[in-house]
């Protein structure tokens, strides 16, 4: 069998950027889905740490210009043999701050210019490729090119947050080269304004969320966001793939960040990890259990709600570490709960990738209370580093994690402990159960060793990926 060729386009890709579970996905899905036999090539914006990364680029002939702005194609391959393509615009990504904001955190004002020419730079070399997957808001407008302005090869559209879906004034349609057509509910219309990742959903040959949950979620309207209806009218195109994890990046018994690498049956070495994040964050040393936090700090993830237990949780004898950032507000609240429990509360604001798997490594458990979650990356690296998740049922968190009620725990299939909502009841029930599971050392070594047994490589969804390309490629 031919080896199917798909361009994968996104707005980031570890090792390359980063500003969250995205990048982790579109990064690991080209070696996932070799074995597969699927040719990915990842088509990324220019910015200055991807040009700064590539080696030897060529240029791809063809593109000069993407939306009155200089622009040309370079084709590279990373050391690990991965295939780029990287749009170089200068005038559109050569910029200090981040791939969405300023230094301030303030979105760039031309957003929708930025991402629109990513799409199209899609849709330019498009022909070279049999599909097109695109990620997420900043790459949904390539099926609306390849739409209304050509091109043989079949798109699908992953959908990682609905929550964040491009939306921008309808003055900007004009600008975009589209013809007056794609201005309707078939195109990028939406409320008066253009919707991307409307756009790309409606344009799409299919569709995919990142967990089986999430994909029925977002058909109703708490979840849907908006797009609930646009959703269900392409509700047969819809389809849940849960993500995976690199298990050769995360791996307790090789991680060159933790300071005693260790395995299910070595527990008994996490403890110099403990002590390694307690000295990180300044907390006395305990053998009592220490819950760690890894997170956008945001009403999504439910940091309000946890800010309201941090009393209960210190007063059960718990401690907390928290690496993070986001809301200001609750960036302050968090310092005032670090001052009211000095070494008992630690605080770290940003993101440090060697700490967060030092903290899996460390960690008793790791709360992730969210409202609502596509799919999560962070229980999975907590499952396979026996660091236990405590989650909200929703999205992939009610995917992977099962709770520890009676039944599970005698069956011993129990990996976590599952909330119903987030709210200080549920949540601060499920801290007290944690707790007192914890205090049975051979009960949640258990817990732990179940979690590391679980698989949650990329082997399923990458067959699951592969099946949906060669269904869309053959019709």
């Amino acid at each position: 069998m031919a080896a199917l060729k798909v361009l994968s386009v996104a707005s980031e890709a570890v090792p390359l950027i980063k500003t969250g579970g995205l990048a982790d996905v579109v990064g690991a899905l080209p070696a996932a889905l070799a074995g597969q036999g699927v040719e990915m090539t990842t088509l990324l914006p220019g910015f200055p740490a991807v040009l700064d990364a590539i080696r030897k680029p060529r240029k791809v002939p063809g593109i000069e210009n993407l939306l009155g702005e200089p622009a040309r194609i370079l084709s590279a391959r990373l050391d690990d043999g991965r295939r780029l393509l990287v749009l170089d615009a200068p005038n559109y990504f050569a910029r200090a701050g981040g791939p969405y904001g300023d230094t301030n955190g303030a979105d760039w004002h031309d957003n929708w210019r930025r991402f629109a020419a990513l799409g199209l730079a899609a849709q330019e070399v498009s022909a070279k490729f049999d599909l097109v997957h695109a990620h997420d808001w900043q790459a949904a407008m390539a099926p609306v090119y390849m739409r209304y302005r050509g091109s043989q090869a079949a798109s699908v559209l992953t959908i990682h947050n609905i929550a964040f879906q491009g939306f921008f004034g309808g003055e900007v349609f004009a600008r975009l080269a589209l013809p007056d057509a794609a201005w309707s509910l078939d195109g990028v219309e939406f409320h008066g304004g253009v919707g991307m990742l409307k756009g790309g959903m409606v344009c799409a040959d299919a569709i995919t969320t990142v967990s089986p949950t999430y994909a029925r979620e977002i058909h109703t309207g708490r979840f849907g966001m908006g797009l609930d209806g646009v959703v269900r009218a392409r509700s047969h195109l819809v389809h849940g793939i849960l993500n995976g994890i690199d298990r050769a990046e995360w791996n307790p018994a090789v991680d060159p960040h933790l300071a005693a690498p260790f395995d299910a049956k070595h527990l008994a070495r996490r403890k110099a990890n403990k002590r390694a994040v307690e000295a990180a964050f300044g907390l006395e040393e305990g053998e009592g259990p220490l819950f760690v936090v890894i997170s956008r700090l945001t009403w999504q993830k439910g940091i309000d709600v946890l800010l309201e237990v941090i009393d209960h949780l210190v007063g059960l004898g718990g401690r907390l570490a928290l690496l993070g950032a986001g809301d200001l507000a609750l960036e302050a609240g968090l310092v005032e709960a670090a001052q009211r429990h000095p070494q008992r509360v630690g605080l770290k604001f940003g993101y440090d990738e060697p700490l967060a798997h030092l903290m899996q490594g460390g960690g008793d458990a790791i709360l992730i209370p969210s409202r609502f979650e596509p799919c999560g990356l962070t229980q999975l690296y907590g499952l396979a580093y026996g660091c236990v998740p405590i989650v909200t049922r929703t999205g992939g968190l009610a995917d992977t994690v099962i709770d520890a009620n009676p039944a599970a725990l005698a069956a011993r299939t129990a990996t976590g402990v599952v909330l119903n909502e987030a709210n200080y009841d549920e949540l601060s029930l499920a801290i007290t159960r944690a707790i007192r599971l914890y205090e049975d050392k051979a009960g949640w070594a258990r817990i732990q060793k179940t979690g590391m047994a679980a698989d949650f490589g990329w082997d399923a969804s990458a067959a699951q990926y592969a099946a949906l390309y060669r269904q869309l490629v053959r019709a």
